[in-house]
């Protein structure tokens, strides 16, 4: 064994080149598949996160003798070194934490830098930049008695090490990664019906508005129009019925008009194709109205089966809608598409797109206790039944319910979010940073009373919102089970 893996095997991975085997969460009857060195390491990582993380750092938790995956956590890169010491001390601290509370401390680490070089630069530089990085995350995980078996920098389709200083196994140029669908994750993956969606940049990017012009100018000035006609009407006891009536009509009949045409192979094709189905004005009409929860809840029954595909095309197209001032209210469709995806097994979509709500506004309570649910990999059934059991008493009831079967639904609803935070065991706990999320780190939100009205009114947009497109500092959360926080009335 050359020095490199002197380096990257658990406790006694020393000369002898045994190799480490690796047991992978999401295969069926729990097969071992075992990773010789950083290259199948660095090739294994999509499989493990069901994407191509891009411009991210990664924390993989190594269990037992021979370093079985645990734990994982994922956090976008800080852009400002000044943040990088205490992104890492979160990060160690978070993973081994949340191990912990899985009943097992982790004897080891793996560390993940994944970016593609900017306009003119080279991998390499990319791997030097981030070595600062890399060392404090060694020192901040070393710290907590849990050491970093190997430290990976992933750019431009090779990788370094930061552990190895033998030039013969790990060149100062990098090691080419292996093509795509050759390595044996991959085999495994083929054969356990794992699928990798593509690279975490694409997969927000179905998410994220989209602010070409003249087409973003007028969806701005639709959802201008639509918060002067609606929002005082959802403040209004005697309106906000009618109101919530009518949104849920519309979405139920965009979400008709979008099974009518089914989606394209192409998904950049599929989502334009989508977009130009729905108006500017109904676009507008929806994310106003789903800024009310009772609203929002209501909507996401459409869950199961065809229709909640139908209805999660819907849900991404209304948040690439959420334009110019309007990017808080993208936390509403963000969390309806992130629930959709998780009722589905859809988890790395869920979790990519429950961090975009939180990113869009770091208070979103919903989107905090479903990802947190969707991080502990908790069963969405129990959910799934307080959505059904609220739509068959509406369906009993009739559509417009006379006012006893009303305080009967917002029990429902309630029993819904409380389901949740029992499910996530929040009950009194402090609220801890998710990944994604806007600038900065979101503390406890507390227990804020009733909110029976419209988002907007609680805070109308004057002027572009916190949304940075970046990661912030201090945020981080797992992609399996460790993070993600949140604490109060659901929104």
């Amino acid at each position: 064994m050359n020095a490199h893996h002197d380096h990257t095997g658990p406790h006694d991975a020393g000369s002898s080149g045994r190799p480490v085997p690796v047991t992978t969460a999401g295969f069926t009857e729990e097969p071992h598949v075992t990773l010789r060195g950083p290259a199948e390491l660095a090739e294994a990582l999509p499989y493990t996160l069901g994407f191509f993380p891009t411009d991210s750092v990664v924390l993989l938790a190594l269990h037992g003798e021979h370093g079985r995956f645990g734990g994982r956590l994922r956090l976008g890169i800080p852009p400002s070194p000044r943040e990088w010491t205490p992104v890492a001390e979160q990060l160690a601290e978070c993973l081994v934490e949340g191990c912990e509370r899985r009943g097992s401390r982790p004897d080891g680490i793996v560390v993940f830098l994944c970016q593609d070089p900017a306009r003119g630069e080279s991998g390499r530089r990319v791997m030097e930049r981030l070595r600062p990085f890399a060392q404090k995350l060694r020192t901040a995980c070393g710290a907590l008695d849990v050491p970093v078996y190997e430290a990976l920098c992933v750019s431009d389709g090779r990788f370094w090490s930061y552990c190895c200083p033998d030039s013969d196994c790990c060149p100062p140029d990098g090691t080419a990664l292996a093509p795509p669908g050759t390595s044996v994750m991959a085999a495994a993956a083929a054969y356990a019906g794992i699928h990798v969606r593509g690279s975490l940049r694409d997969m927000e990017a179905r998410l994220r508005p989209r602010t070409a012009r003249p087409a973003a100018t007028e969806q701005e000035r639709a959802l201008d129009i639509a918060s002067a006609a609606l929002v005082h009407r959802i403040l209004s006891t005697e309106a906000r019925g009618k109101v919530r009536d009518d949104t849920i009509r519309l979405a139920r009949s965009l979400v008709d008009r979008l099974a009518d045409h089914p989606p394209l192979a192409d998904p950049d094709a599929s989502d334009t194709r989508d977009d130009a189905l729905i108006s500017h004005q109904e676009a507008a009409e929806l994310i106003v109205g789903l800024q009310d929860r009772r609203t929002r809840d209501r909507a996401a029954e459409w869950m199961e089966g065809r229709e909640a595909d139908h209805a999660l095309r819907l849900w991404r197209a209304l948040a690439r809608r959420c334009v110019g001032a309007y990017g808080e209210h993208a936390a509403a469709p963000l969390t309806l598409a992130g629930w959709v995806a998780w009722s589905t097994a859809d988890e790395p979509s869920a979790r990519v797109a429950l961090g975009l709500a939180l990113e869009a506004d770091p208070e979103y309570v919903f989107a905090r206790l479903l990802h947190q649910a969707c991080n502990e990999q908790l069963d969405p059934e129990t959910l799934r039944e307080c959505l059904r059991g609220e739509r068959e008493a509406r369906t009993r009831a009739g559509v417009r319910r006379p006012p006893g079967t009303r305080a009967a639904g917002r029990a429902g609803a309630r029993a819904v979010r409380r389901g949740l935070r029992a499910a996530t065991g929040r009950s009194g706990a402090t609220a801890r940073a998710t990944p994604d999320t806007g600038p900065g780190t979101p503390g406890p939100t507390g227990t804020p009373g009733p909110r029976s009205g419209a988002r907007s009114a609680r805070r109308r947009p004057a002027g572009p919102t916190g949304t940075t497109g970046r990661r912030p500092a201090g945020s981080p959360s797992g992609t399996d089970a460790e993070g993600a926080g949140g604490q109060g009335s659901a929104r």
